[in-house]
Order: structure tokens, then C-alpha cells, then sequence
């Protein structure tokens, strides 16, 4: 599949006519419809409904529709982007986190570090660890900061903090008259666990807490981030275990209890690829780290 064919079905897509979309792209119209042609023969699916008069999209034409703007913006975004670094003398750098790092001193840190080096364009990309891991191996990240370290040769992990982990629980449950409470009482419960996938995953650590202290869990249930485990903890759904960071999100539907049980903690991660000694990106580490052991604490 080339680029030039999804910009020549957006257009035939959107105009739903072969002749204005042809004028619009400056071609003639057989050739344009042969890309068209070649397009749903690779895909092994009809896009277009050419008996329909006016033409019209099928349900997979739709479909693909919406991914080929989605890409070409994307794709718009990326030229954009590359020209201005190129003109401003600026160097990229992306930078992956876990949602549950926004609750700690982390964004501050990075903004400040951004603030004084103004010659680096950063980019921030909400990812699970395993996102992370794969992002780092391809260039799309160049550090990742999560809650899992992802054993991998090509990735080194710095482990940057033992953040405590405390218990959400709805401010009605009777359990939130507890000063502390063990994990030994929280296994008899419903437990809510985030992020449901992709696996291995902050639910992954939590459930090892239990299961290295010989405790079952009763019975889980799975949401997709640290809010929505929240959210449902507050109705009565279960109960969460989350970073003591999160504390600050504060809501008067949801009580967090500290857990008695020693080294209930979960790591804060910065992994970053294999030997990549660039300046700027060890400058980075280096700030990063200090600022958590100068005692700035989650």
C-alpha cells in the first residue's frame, strides 16, 4: 500500500465522484480509478459501491476512510514537525509515560528540564509499559517512565523511586474507617485492577503483592486506568490499589487507606534504549534523577 493511493481514495472517498476527485488531484481519471482498483485488490475488499447511484462507500470503504484521513493527517503533522525542527536548529525527543505518573512531581520536573533547553522539541505520549518498550525499539519514544520494568536486551531500566501504594475505597464501604489495613482483609474483596491490557502491567504488580505473601484474591475486576478504577471504587464496584501519588486526585465519594503489609510499594521507572548516550537525552536522566533524590518526593 503506497501513500499516493491513500491520498487518491480520500479524495475519490470524499467527493464520491472520480472525475472531481481527479481534477482535484491533477490526474486523469483512468489511472486514478486503476489506483483505486489496486487498492481493493491488496486489501481483498470492495471500498467503493459503484452501482450505487451516486456512488457510496461500503461499511469497510467507511471504515477505511476514516483510518486514511486519520494517517494522512498524521503524516501532514510529521512533515510539519521535521521542516520546523530543521529551520529552528531543534533536536526531538519523545518521551512515553503511564497515566499514574501525573499525579506525582514527574510533569514538573519535565516541564522545567524543557524550560531550559529550549533547543529540544519534546513530545509527550500517554503509553502502557509494554507501549513504552515497543515504542523505545522502534524510535517512536526515546524515554519511557512507567511502573514496570520491561526486561528486554535492548532496553536499560533506571529505577528512579519505591513509590507506597495505599487503597482507594468508596467513603461509604465500611472499610473506610480503617487507619491501615492489610492485604490479608483487601483479598477478601473485590479487587479492581487497571490497566486491563496490554499485559504485563501495573495489575500484574499488583497481584504479585498478594501472591508472594501466599494470599488469593477473591475476585478481580479489570479497568482500563487508574481514574476508571477509581470511578469504581467510588460506586461501590470494589476496591483499587494505587500509587500514594494519586492521593491528590481528591474526591469526597473515595477514602485511601495506607497498607499495613511491609514493601507494598511499586517501582517508578525511566527506561531508555540500549546505549543511547546522546547528550541531551543523558542530561535528561541526570536531571530527572537528581531532582527525585534531592528528597522531591510523590
Amino acid at each position: 500500500m503506497e501513500l499516493r493511493q491513500l491520498k487518491y481514495f480520500e479524495a475519490v472517498a470524499r467527493t464520491l465522484n472520480f472525475s472531481r476527485a481527479a481534477e482535484e488531484l491533477h490526474i486523469a481519471q483512468p489511472p486514478l480509478s486503476r489506483q483505486i482498483q489496486n487498492l481493493e485488490d491488496e486489501l481483498g475488499v470492495l471500498l467503493l459501491d459503484r452501482s450505487s447511484r451516486p456512488m457510496k462507500l461500503t461499511n469497510a470503504g467507511s471504515f477505511f476512510y476514516e483510518q486514511a484521513v486519520q494517517l494522512l493527517a498524521k503524516v501532514h503533522e510529521v512533515k510539519k514537525t521535521t521542516k520546523r525542527l530543521s529551520e529552528e536548529g531543534k533536536r526531538w525527543m519523545g518521551i512515553g509515560f503511564v497515566p499514574s505518573i501525573l499525579y506525582s512531581q514527574i510533569p514538573s520536573f519535565i516541564q522545567s528540564w524543557c524550560s531550559s533547553h529550549s533547543y529540544i522539541d519534546a513530545s509527550l505520549f500517554e503509553q502502557t509499559s509494554v507501549v513504552q518498550a515497543e515504542a523505545l525499539k522502534s524510535g517512536k519514544i526515546d524515554v519511557g517512565i512507567s511502573r514496570l520494568a520491561i526486561e528486554d536486551p535492548g532496553i536499560t531500566n533506571i529505577l528512579l523511586n519505591e513509590e507506597s501504594m495505599v487503597l482507594a475505597v468508596s467513603s461509604v464501604d465500611e472499610l473506610a474507617g480503617f487507619d491501615e489495613i492489610d492485604l490479608a482483609i483487601i483479598s477478601n474483596q473485590t479487587l479492581i485492577l487497571y490497566p486491563a491490557k496490554p499485559r504485563p502491567s501495573f495489575a500484574d504488580h499488583v497481584m504479585r503483592q498478594f501472591q508472594v505473601r501466599g494470599l488469593t484474591v477473591k475476585k478481580t475486576y479489570e479497568a482500563n486506568g487508574v481514574q476508571s478504577a477509581i470511578g469504581f471504587a467510588a460506586a461501590g464496584m470494589g476496591v483499587a490499589i494505587v500509587p500514594e501519588s494519586v492521593q491528590v486526585l481528591q474526591r469526597k465519594d473515595i477514602t485511601y487507606i495506607p497498607i499495613a503489609d511491609e514493601g507494598v510499594t511499586t517501582p517508578l521507572i525511566m527506561s531508555i534504549r540500549e546505549n543511547d548516550d546522546s547528550a541531551h537525552l543523558q542530561d535528561f536522566i541526570s536531571f530527572i534523577t537528581e531532582s527525585v533524590q534531592k528528597g522531591n518526593h510523590f
